[in-house]
Parts: C-alpha cells; sequence; structure tokens
C-alpha cells in the first residue's frame, strides 16, 4: 500500500517515528492532536495555528508537508538537506529559519539542526542530529495562550531563547575543561596530550561561535522586518535573544584569546624546558672536553709523563684532570645550567 492511500491513523502510525506532534491552536488554546490529512483544512482558518514537530523526516513525509502547507520547494530542500549555515530566509508568506543546537553528549560536544518554518497560522520545526526535545518550549507557550493567540512570532521566539539558553551550560562546560588545561600548563603537567587537547578545545569554540554568532543577525531581521508573517508584537521578544546570544559570543571570544594565549605560553615553556636541556648538555660537554683535551694531548701512551720522564706525571695529571673536572661542575651548578 502507497503512503497515499494510508488512512489517518495508519498514516500517523507510519511516520510515528518522525512526526513528533501535530497540534491544532485556537486562538492560542490547545484543540487536540490533528492528523496530517487534515492540515490543510484548517491551517487557512482564522484565529488557528498548527504546531508541528518532525525529527529527521524521509522525503516522502517532506513532500507531504509540503503539500498540506503550501511550502516553497526551495525551502523544503534546504530542510532534507541536514548541513546548513544558521540564517533566514522569506518565501512569499513563510519564513525558513535554520537554527544550530549545542550540547554534551558525555565529554563530547555535538552540534545539531533545527530547520523551522513559521506562517500567519503554523509553526513546523524539523530536528536533525543531536538536540533537546522542544516539548518544554510548547509547554511554555501552553501557559501564556494571551501570547501566542497573537501570533506565530511568541512560538519563534520562546524555540530561540531556549536554544540560546542551552548554550550557556556548553559554555561553562568548556571553560572548566579550559582551567583544568590551565592548571597542568602552569604546573608543568603538560604534555604532548595537553597541546592536543587545547587544539581541540579551539576546534570546539570555533563550532560554538559559528552557531551563536548568525543568531544576532537572525534576531534583528525578525526585529525590524516580516511583521506581516509573525503578527502580533513577538517582534519585540527577539531583542531579549539577540542580547543573550551577544554576551554568549563576547564569553567565547574571551575563552578564545585566553586560550590562544594558554598555548602560547605552553610553547614558551617547552621552549624553555629544552633550553634547560641543551644548557645541561652544555655544561657536561665542557667537563668532559678537559680530560678530552688533555688525552688527545699526550695520547695514550704514558711512560713517566709529562715533560716527559716526570715520575709523578701520570697520577698528577689524573689528579689535576679530577679537580678541574669537579670545580667547573661546581660553578655551572651554582649557574643553575646542571
Amino acid at each position: 500500500m502507497s503512503q497515499s492511500a494510508l488512512t489517518p491513523s495508519s498514516a500517523r502510525k507510519a511516520y510515528s517515528s518522525m512526526l513528533m506532534s501535530c497540534v491544532l491552536y485556537r486562538q492560542g488554546r490547545r484543540v487536540g492532536d490533528l492528523d496530517i490529512e487534515d492540515i490543510s483544512e484548517v491551517v487557512g482558518e482564522p484565529d488557528t495555528l498548527v504546531w508541528m514537530e518532525l525529527r529527521e523526516p524521509d522525503q516522502a513525509l517532506l513532500e507531504k508537508i509540503q503539500a498540506e502547507f503550501g511550502l516553497h520547494e526551495l525551502a523544503v530542500e534546504d530542510a532534507r538537506n541536514a548541513r546548513q549555515r544558521p540564517k533566514l530566509e522569506a518565501y512569499g508568506e513563510s519564513l525558513f529559519v535554520v537554527l544550530q543546537t549545542a550540547q554534551f553528549i558525555g565529554k563530547d560536544l555535538r552540534i545539531g539542526e533545527t530547520h523551522v518554518f513559521v506562517g500567519p497560522r503554523f509553526f513546523i520545526t524539523i530536528r536533525h542530529g543531536s538536540s533537546l526535545s522542544y516539548q518544554k518550549v510548547r509547554e511554555r507557550c501552553d501557559q501564556m495562550p494571551d501570547r501566542l493567540a497573537k501570533g506565530t512570532g511568541f512560538a519563534l521566539y520562546a524555540l530561540m531563547d531556549f536554544i540560546v539558553d542551552h548554550y550557556m551550560p556548553v559554555v561553562h562546560g568548556l571553560d572548566e575543561r579550559f582551567d583544568r588545561l590551565e592548571e597542568d600548563i602552569f604546573k608543568n603537567r603538560s604534555s604532548q596530550a595537553t597541546l592536543e587537547q587545547l587544539y581541540e578545545l579551539k576546534s570546539e569554540l570555533q563550532r560554538l561561535r559559528a552557531a551563536v554568532s548568525p543568531m544576532q543577525n537572525i534576531c534583528n531581521e525578525l526585529m525590524h522586518f516580516h511583521g506581516d508573517i509573525l503578527a502580533g508584537d513577538g517582534q519585540f521578544y527577539f531583542r531579549d535573544v539577540s542580547d543573550h546570544a551577544e554576551r554568549i559570543s563576547q564569553a567565547i571570544d574571551g575563552m578564545r584569546e585566553m586560550l590562544l594565549a594558554a598555548m602560547q605560553v605552553y610553547l614558551a615553556l617547552m621552549t624553555v624546558g629544552q633550553n634547560e636541556i641543551v644548557k645541561r648538555l652544555a655544561g657536561w660537554g665542557a667537563i668532559l672536553a678537559l680530560p678530552t683535551m688533555v688525552f688527545s694531548l699526550y695520547g695514550m701512551n704514558f711512560h713517566h709523563m709529562p715533560e716527559l720522564d716526570w715520575e709523578y706525571g701520570y697520577p698528577a695529571i689524573l689528579g689535576g684532570l679530577l679537580a678541574l673536572s669537579v670545580g667547573l661542575y661546581w660553578r655551572l651548578k651554582i649557574a643553575r645550567w646542571l
């Protein structure tokens, strides 16, 4: 049986792994779940909002959603491909927003994507990769029906605010990791692995910054444009999201500067350590140079040397070399070369 011939209940079952929820709202209040086949019939009614949540939908489901909501084919094509940069694009009477999420899974930083379709009477989120559930976002909006009734702008604000708020724990986690590396550097516990971890941390900060920085541009555009699509006074809330994103960007930039400084300190300490080794080798080389010079002068065959038949020449040479070597060792030890 083809998916187009499925009944509403069987279609929902077929899409159960990809369709998280599809909820109908009237005047900002939740009415109940909605079947996909019924969307086109109610989405055009006044005071109506259809809120749909998808997770990694396949092409068939996206085509079904496109037909029900009348989405632009270029936006749907972008939504099908998960590797998109954060952006906002307008397609007639709808907006397509790409946001990147961040969270720790174990010790690994995972960057996910959320694609959002926003129209005057519909709000669709599509999650790709690692991403937190947006159940709390919907619960927050359910508790504020008066604001939700004004338009989809408040729903978009609640989603973006949720994503930005979850950047901060990631920043704190990276900051704690940096503090441990910094402590290892200044307590001389650093190694080649320390430098590798510093570069890895630098890479993760760059990935996080790439997710956070475009958020400000998106918020600025939402504050000044697209009021006909978002409706209501939801645009004023995006100023708060932009402020949070700016503070997080500043925190990331500050950490990046400290990280670069720590890497320079690490390399400087490594150079100092190598210089200490070179000094020690030079000191021992100077000590060994004395007997080498004398032995090369007299050769290996002694017969009452030096000059040439002195009876005590051999023990005198050995005693003198020992005294000079010990004296040179002592002077180098005082100079901290050894």
